[in-house]
């Protein structure tokens, strides 16, 4: 069972702020607005991660390219995907190339990305190579990304084990249960 959403990473000033101190200061931020978009399927039992990148869209095409590598890695298995409602991953296009591929889509409810385990990794991999960094090109910027992505199954194994359990809390009667 795998886990995909995409994430689309900016290269530019996320928001501009102000801060009052004794010292002026001046902090460096990129100049442009480009984007490096990600579209990753996670598996939270094997803690793999498969990844398709590129700078323009992540549209039905992506997501049918993420399709094939799914099934490439996993010839004969079984395989379901757990997305969210997003219009080019619920196209007709995408649907049937799954159906040919043989791979089952769990389409989450609207509004509950919380049910998404990758977009719990989404926000650990802006964290560690977003937050409070400043790279001078573009290329760095995506390499910056990359390598974090590339470190996920290895210096982050620890991290990425805890944040990303398959564990959910299920409300029924103003009780939960654990799953």
């Amino acid at each position: 069972m795998y886990f995909m959403d995409a994430a689309h990473f900016v290269w530019g000033t996320g928001f501009l702020m102000g801060l009052w101190c004794f010292v002026r200061m001046f902090i460096r931020t990129s100049s442009g607005r480009k984007r490096y978009n990600v579209l990753g399927a996670y598996n939270a039992m094997t803690q793999k991660l498969l990844t398709v990148v590129n700078e323009s869209y992540i549209n039905s095409s992506s997501v049918c390219e993420m399709l094939r590598l799914l099934r490439r890695s996993h010839w004969g298995e079984a395989i379901t995907v757990v997305l969210d409602n997003a219009a080019y991953q619920r196209c007709y296009l995408v649907r049937e190339y799954a159906i040919l591929l043989n791979i089952n889509l769990l389409f989450l409810p609207s509004y509950s990305p919380n049910l998404n385990l990758i977009e719990r990794l989404w926000k650990f991999i802006k964290k560690q190579c977003l937050n409070n960094c400043y790279y001078e090109t573009f290329d760095a910027f995506k390499q910056g990304i990359d390598a974090c992505l590339n470190d996920v199954d290895k210096k982050f194994k620890p991290q990425i084990a805890s944040l990303m359990t398959p564990r959910f809390q299920i409300f029924k009667n103003n009780q939960f249960v654990a799953v």
